[in-house]
C-alpha cells in the first residue's frame, strides 16, 4: 500500500521550498502527498517580498475536512504564519495517531519573515510536546532553547533543551558550528544524542533545504522506518539533492527532488 503523507505548510511559488518542495520530496520517495496550506508568499530563488497568513479558521477547515477523507500515515508542518495557526494545528497533532514531524520555520535564508509574530513561545507550548521529531536549524534551535548555539556543544545543550518540553525526538540541522566540522546535525533520541555528519557538503546557496529534509523524514516513517533510520536515510539523500542541485532562477539553487532515491538503509 502506497502511504500518505501530509504536509501542513506555506506555498513558495519558485517550487523550492514549502508545500511545493514537500510535495515534490514525498512523490520522489513513492509515496503519496496531500497539502494544507497555512500562508501564501511572493517569492522566488532570491527571496521573499510578501506574506499573507491564511486565517487559523480556515487552516483548520482545511485540516479536520481532509481528515474526515484520508488516513496519513505521517505528517509535516513546515511555515505556519501565526500564533492562532500554531495553536489550532497542535490541538490536531495533540490528538493523531500517526508521526508529526514539525519543522519550526518562522524565519526564511532570504528576504522578509514569515510571520509578524514571534512564535517561539507558541510553538513551544502549544505544538512541540506534541511532535514526534523536532527539526529545528540552529537560529531556530536558538530561539526555542533560548539559547545561543554556536558549537557542537551548545547544539546538544538544545537538542536537550526542546526535547524536554515533550517531543520525542529533535535535530538541530546543521550550519557552520565552531570547533566542527561542515554538515553535523545533532539527533536527540531516547536520551542519548547522536552526531550525524553529511557524506559529502555540497558548496553554494540553496533554497528548501529544511522543508525538503523533514519531508523527507516524514515520508520515511510513513513506510515504518524508526526515527534514527529515517533521519539518516532523508539525510543520505538530501546529501545527494544538494550535490547534483541546479539552478532554476538568478538565486539559490533549490534542492534537487529529482535525485534517486537509495533503496539500503
Amino acid at each position: 500500500m502506497t502511504p500518505i503523507v501530509l504536509t501542513v505548510a506555506g506555498s513558495d511559488p519558485s517550487g523550492g521550498a514549502g508545500l511545493q518542495a514537500d510535495l515534490k520530496t514525498i512523490h520522489r520517495h513513492e509515496a503519496y502527498g496531500a497539502a494544507v496550506a497555512t500562508l501564501v508568499t511572493v517569492q522566488n530563488t532570491r527571496g521573499v517580498e510578501r506574506v499573507d497568513v491564511l486565517s487559523a479558521e480556515l487552516v483548520r477547515a482545511q485540516l479536520d475536512n481532509l481528515l474526515t477523507d484520508m488516513a496519513p500515515q505521517a505528517a509535516k508542518t513546515g511555515a505556519l504564519g501565526s500564533r492562532e495557526v500554531v495553536r489550532e494545528v497542535g490541538a490536531v497533532v495533540r490528538a493523531a495517531s500517526f508521526p508529526w514531524v514539525v519543522d519550526p520555520v518562522w524565519v526564511p535564508t532570504r528576504g522578509r519573515p514569515l510571520s509578524n509574530e514571534d512564535l517561539g513561545e507558541a510553538l513551544r507550548s502549544d505544538l512541540i510536546p506534541f511532535a514526534t521529531l523536532v527539526t529545528p536549524n540552529v537560529e531556530e534551535a536558538s530561539g526555542l532553547a533560548g539559547i545561543s548555539v554556536r558549537t557542537l556543544d551548545d547544539a546538544r545543550e538544545a537538542a536537550n533543551r526542546i526535547a524536554s518540553l515533550g517531543a520525542k525526538a529533535v535535530l538541530v540541522t546543521g550550519g557552520d558550528l565552531e570547533g566542527a566540522a561542515r554538515g553535523i546535525d545533532v539527533l536527540f533520541y531516547e536520551g542519548a544524542v547522536q552526531e550525524l555528519r553529511a557524506g559529502s557538503v555540497a558548496e553554494g546557496e540553496f533554497h528548501g533545504t529544511g522543508c525538503t529534509l523533514s519531508a523527507a523524514i516524514a515520508t520515511r516513517l510513513a513506510f515504518g522506518d524508526d526515527i534514527p533510520t529515517a533521519v539518516v536515510r532523508a539525510k543520505a539523500w538530501l546529501d545527494g539533492a544538494l550535490a547534483h542541485a541546479f539552478a532554476v532562477g538568478k538565486g539559490a539553487r533549490p534542492v534537487n527532488h529529482l535525485w534517486k532515491v537509495d533503496r539500503e538503509p
